[in-house]
Formats: structure tokens, sequence, C-alpha cells
């Protein structure tokens, strides 16, 4: 899976599976997350796994463990993943996250917050934020939570990844409510195997936010967003 180094200012984007799997790339780093139904092989290059939580379509400790051996990169993830990590992957490799925790991947920061997922045991979303200052909020499968709003006024996002579909209580209206709170420059919709989910996201978007703009992913395509000015 090629992903192009992006230019300055920019990350670029991969959307890998019909979950929340997504390649970030900075100009220096290439983050992974959530890797599940993906063949390790298909990664040419890996400095950071990070996990959301411990659900089958999020968290598959084989394909952690391969890109580990591969690329020998860091493994940030929820609080019980974690826990499940520890007999595989080495403790200098390994970091824990909950709400409020921040780690630094080179130059790229990566912080967790808060996640509506009630299934979930202590599931987490990612904020992202590049060398260049590109603001990425990786929603996990969140569903819309009021203080997404406080987030996104704090970090001023250019990008939102949104879920409309397959966890408890998704669809196409809660993704847009997500991107209604976090008024990003460029929300995408995922999570979701229905095409006619994705568009009709990308309706609402249109037809209600026309400050957003909304990129419709096709899995395995990469695509660009620059830092908002």
């Amino acid at each position: 899976m090629a992903v192009e180094v992006p230019a300055k200012n920019e990350i670029a984007f991969v959307w890998f599976n019909n979950y929340a799997g997504v390649i970030i790339k900075t100009p220096s780093q290439t983050l992974v997350i959530d890797p599940v139904d993906v063949k390790p092989k298909t990664f040419q290059h890996v400095d950071a796994i990070l996990v959301t939580h411990e659900h089958y379509d999020h968290f598959d400790q084989s394909v952690i463990y391969e890109l580990y051996k591969m690329f020998k990169c860091m493994v940030v993830a929820d609080a019980t993943s974690a826990k499940r990590l520890r007999n595989i992957i080495p403790a200098e490799k390994l970091r824990e996250v909950q709400q409020g925790s921040e780690v630094k991947i080179g130059e790229v920061s990566v912080k967790a917050e808060k996640c509506n997922h009630p299934p979930a045991a202590t599931p987490v979303t990612f904020v992202i934020t590049s060398e260049d200052g590109v603001k990425v909020f990786h929603t996990a499968d969140s569903l819309p939570f009021p203080e997404m709003a406080d987030v996104a006024a704090r970090e001023k996002f250019d990008i939102v990844f949104c879920t409309v579909g397959i966890a408890p209580g998704s669809s196409p209206a809660t993704g847009f409510e997500i991107a209604r709170l976090t008024k990003p420059r460029v929300a995408v919709p995922y999570h979701t195997g229905s095409t006619a989910d994705l568009r009709k996201f990308a309706d609402m978007i249109k037809k209600n936010l026309p400050n957003v703009s909304c990129i419709v992913p096709e899995i395995g395509k990469t695509y660009s967003v620059s830092k908002k000015v």
C-alpha cells in the first residue's frame, strides 16, 4: 500500500478497510490506526500503530505483532488493548493511553480523547497533529458527544473522520452530527460497507454545512488534506 510523502503543510491518508482502518502519513511519519482485515506485507513503512479499543474490527493482535516485527514501530493503545499486547510488544515500544494522554512520534503529536462507544471497555479517539500543524481527529467508531465541540474549538481540525455505520447507534445522521460539532475543513465518512451511507453523509454535509468540504473515500486510494489557514 504505497502512500506518497505529502508536501509540507499537508497530510495524506488511506482508508484500508470497512471500519476505522486508516493510514495517516505526514512528511516525516507514517501512522497506522486500527489495523484489521489487512495484510501486514501491504505496508511499506510504519512508525507507529494506534489502537482505539479492543473490538474485533479495530484490534488484531496478530497483525499488530507482525507489523511490530517488520518495522519495530511504536504501539499506542487504549488500556484494555495495551493489556492484551504486553506479552508480545516490548514495554519500551508500547504506550498505554487514556483520555488526556499525549505521545510524541518524532515531531508528530498524538493525543487521546474521549470516545462515546459504550460497548467498548476503555475506548479512545485520537487527535493527531503533524509536524507542520495539520490537525486530524480520528473518532474511532464513536457516536457524537457534546465535548467534541470543546475539543474542536481548542484544536481547530483540518480533517475529521466520522463513523456512519456498523457501530451500534451509528448512521449517516450521527456522522453528520460529529461534523457539525467539530466543523473541520474536511469531513470524511468511514466505518461502513455501504456506499449509499457514505453518499448520504456527503449530501447532508453539502446541504447543511457549506463551509465544510467532504471527501467520500474509496478503500485503498490516497487523499491529501492541507493545513487550515
